[in-house]
């Protein structure tokens, strides 16, 4: 593969010739790295973005990022940057609106999902740059078309402003006699996309229900806190259980339409996060990946099949 040079790149900011598309793959274009990774982001952000919006994703090789403020420079260069709310686990927060890989068992696989695809006000662009890359897995699939605390999930743990944003977002709550909180929330699994018009799968079912949780942690988590209790979970929309037939459905088809590719250290990930779910397979050794979610859509832009409700 003949790599790309950035001064053959920034005569021609609007293309991107060159880019490896192969099968399994995720897009990757390779760039020589410029020592300016901001500035190339600037000036590459128009046709970066397009690409991935008629693509889904895009990788960017040999930029060379390898420090939190410089990520969050390129990041704040190819969208603007949303606070999270609404995590189902913690991360770390670099600065604003840049976060760590969500803290989750390094041996176990994540499934697919759309970032706050449960949220009314979500993030249109994923951002993803790779610091350290694991010795071995830890790869950030894309398919082509335990829980976090009441603070970690709304960044306050004043009741009063926790249930003032759940009734602005269409959120049933109730509060545990063990000062928990129990959420609902009733959303569309199918939705437009908001430039496009696509009809787009966009949800959790899967990667939330029950039956994605390791069979004896499911097991423990039931005899010990009944089903209503486990720590997150998906139903259908009039509150029947999903089967484990149907989850082990759309898993098989997520495999089938998964691209892959490795991490290399100094790497740039860019996802559409309506068209596009992406996951993280288990991994070996120290990995740092640094997130951002990007360009807010509110739910309204992205018409559903059924009326946003709190349960």
């Amino acid at each position: 593969m003949s790599s790309l040079s950035a001064r053959s790149l920034s005569s021609s900011p609007t293309s991107l010739p060159n880019v490896d598309l192969q099968p399994g793959r995720p897009p990757i274009l390779r760039v020589e790295a410029t020592g300016d990774a901001e500035r190339w982001a600037s000036e590459h952000r128009n046709a970066l973005r397009a690409f991935v919006a008629e693509h889904g994703s895009l990788l960017v090789r040999g930029l060379g990022l390898r420090v939190a403020a410089e990520t969050e420079a390129v990041f704040r260069q190819l969208g603007s940057l949303m606070t999270e709310r609404e995590a189902f686990a913690p991360r770390q927060r670099y600065a604003q609106g840049v976060y760590s890989a969500s803290k989750w068992p390094p041996n176990q696989h994540m499934c697919m999902h759309h970032e706050l695809s449960y949220a009314v006000e979500l993030p249109s662009l994923m951002l993803f740059a790779c610091l350290l890359a694991p010795a071995g897995g830890g790869e950030t699939p894309v398919d082509n078309d335990i829980g976090a605390s009441v603070a970690e999930a709304f960044g306050a743990d004043d009741r009063r402003a926790v249930e003032s944003y759940c009734r602005a977002n269409a959120i049933q709550f109730e509060w545990q006699p063990n000062g928990e909180l129990r959420t609902w929330q009733r959303r569309s699994a199918v939705v437009r996309h908001p430039r496009t018009g696509q009809r787009c799968w966009f949800n959790q079912i899967a990667f939330l229900n029950e039956w994605t949780m390791d069979p004896e942690v499911r097991e423990y988590l039931v005899d010990t806190y009944g089903e209503d209790g486990l720590p997150f979970n998906t139903r259908f929309g009039n509150g029947d259980p999903i089967g484990a037939d149907v989850i082990q459905l759309i898993d098989e088809v997520y495999e089938q339409n998964t691209v892959r590719e490795r991490w290399q250290s100094g790497d740039l990930f860019l996802v559409d996060n309506v068209r596009t779910a992406h996951g993280r397979e288990s991994f070996e050794g120290p990995r740092e990946v640094l997130v951002a979610m990007a360009d807010a859509v509110h739910l309204a832009d992205c018409p559903s099949t059924i009326d946003v409700t709190g349960g």
